[in-house]
């Protein structure tokens, strides 16, 4: 396939890297030329110093051939525009867009990205995105991400083994025997900055951070098996009032648990302005760096600190500050790859990567065919997908155990019309099945590969 990006910031970089790992045709342009030498030095990848809108410049990247744009500079205008000569000019058959303000994104504008306006077809927002995945950890407490699948039928979990986890040390082929009506399977461990996928003999250990796949109606019992029977999320400090807080927070007022929500926001205008838009949430004008504040927002009572300012290192001290103060867990945004892999160092309970959401957002649209979802997992490191299977599968029919599998890969579930399967090795998958495999990012291009046909990932 190939693809043109615009822009070679941190997401941008990471689409790239993604694509071109699974040896796609990407050129990727940006106006910094040290961004573009980053690019060509590090990545199998053209790069050209340009505007990613100018029609000049996408023509040198070969638009007139690209089979997709994808616009992620940092100004929202111009990926629109960029997205509007593609099309006009060079007839992209696919362009995604990162669109950051809301002012773009209210209910009543849909019309705006239609292709009589804005021919862009997808749209994808980090905020909204960001905000979704917080709600959603604040929902289940113990799982340090948590992703659905099939309809929200099916869940991904990534939990910590801690020393009180009372399956250490077990096979995990006889977790299947204690508990057969348990619906879950471990299909990935990071172990040691590594990750891997397990087999029936692997044994899990103290500080393993386990990826399982199980049944949405199941999950508070696997976290229970886990040793997680943290109790739900009351009082909740949110730093930082930017777009990302303020969704969580209109989100948390909707269903009625916003009466021990705060909210610290640096600037006063947005303070202000926040303060009025917001009906039940307590907001405070200052720094998440100063104590008093934490202090005024009763830290000491709070279940969670949610760290959502636009500084990497504003969320990462306060986040300290808030867990040394006594607030009982934190949950902080970082975009800089040190600093996530800083944060436990320091008591970061659970870490948001805006850059893996929207590469798992944008992913899913470059797998074409039967892709329902992905989620990127670890940077990269692997990915979660749920496929559709087709009548002319190799996949479909045969036991599981009878099938040449590429190594990299498991299939964690399989939903039948609705109805959750935990895989084993009689399952036999049928036409129209959604399947969700987690792949380890080496095995991706194979797994494509043998998918080809059945999952139509071309």
């Amino acid at each position: 396939m190939k693809i043109v990006i615009c822009g070679a910031g941190q997401v941008g970089y990471g689409i790239a890297e993604s694509l071109a790992a699974e040896q796609n045709d990407v050129t990727v342009i940006d106006t910094s030329p040290t961004l573009i030498a980053g690019i060509r030095e590090t990545i199998d990848a053209r790069g050209i110093v340009g505007h990613g809108a100018f029609p000049s410049v996408l023509a040198e990247a070969g638009a007139g051939e690209a089979d997709m744009l994808i616009a992620v500079t940092l100004h929202d205008e111009v990926n629109m525009v960029a997205c509007q000569v593609a099309h006009s000019l060079f007839n992209v058959p696919t362009k995604i867009a990162r669109i950051r303000s809301q002012a773009y994104l209210q209910p009543g504008h849909n019309p705006l990205f239609s292709a009589d306006s804005l021919p862009i077809d997808v749209v994808i927002s980090p905020e909204l995105e960001v905000a979704q995945m917080v709600l959603r950890r604040i929902a289940l407490p113990g799982a340090l991400d948590t992703v659905r699948f099939s309809d929200e039928a099916i869940a991904l979990l990534a939990i910590e083994c801690r020393e009180d986890c009372p399956i250490l040390n077990t096979p995990l082929g006889q977790l299947s025997e204690l508990f057969p009506d348990l619906g879950a399977t471990v299909v990935g461990i990071m172990r040691d900055d590594a990750i891997f996928i397990p087999n029936s003999v692997d044994q899990l250990y103290p500080a393993d951070l386990a990826y399982v796949v199980v049944e949405q109606i199941r999950v508070r019992r696997t976290l229970t098996l886990f040793g997680h029977e943290e109790p739900d999320v009351g009082r909740i400090v949110i730093a930082g009032g930017g777009n990302v807080g303020v969704a969580v927070a209109r989100a948390m007022e909707k269903q009625k648990l916003a009466s021990k929500l705060r909210i610290i926001e640096a600037d006063r205008s947005r303070a202000l302005q926040i303060a009025d838009e917001l009906k039940k949430t307590i907001v405070l004008h200052g720094s998440a760096l100063d104590p008093l504040i934490l202090e005024e927002a009763e830290i000491r009572e709070a279940d969670l600190l949610v760290a959502l300012t636009n500084d990497d290192q504003v969320n990462l001290l306060s986040s300290a500050m808030a867990k040394r103060l006594g607030a009982r867990s934190n949950m902080t945004l970082l975009n800089s790859r040190t600093f996530q892999q800083l944060a436990k160092s320091i008591g970061v309970d659970a870490v948001i990567s805006p850059k893996s959401v929207t590469i798992s957002r944008i992913l899913q649209h470059v797998r074409r065919g039967r892709i329902r979802a992905v989620h990127s997992v670890q940077n990269g490191l692997a990915e979660v997908i749920e496929v559709e299977a087709l009548e002319t599968s190799p996949l479909v029919g045969k036991p599981l155990r009878e099938l040449d599998l590429p190594d990299g890969m498991r299939i964690g579930a399989v939903s039948r019309n609705g109805v959750f399967m935990r895989p084993n090795a009689q399952t036999r998958i049928r036409a129209k099945d959604r399947v969700v495999i987690f792949v380890q990012a080496g095995a991706v291009r194979q797994v494509e590969q043998f998918f080809r046909v059945s999952l139509e990932f071309f």
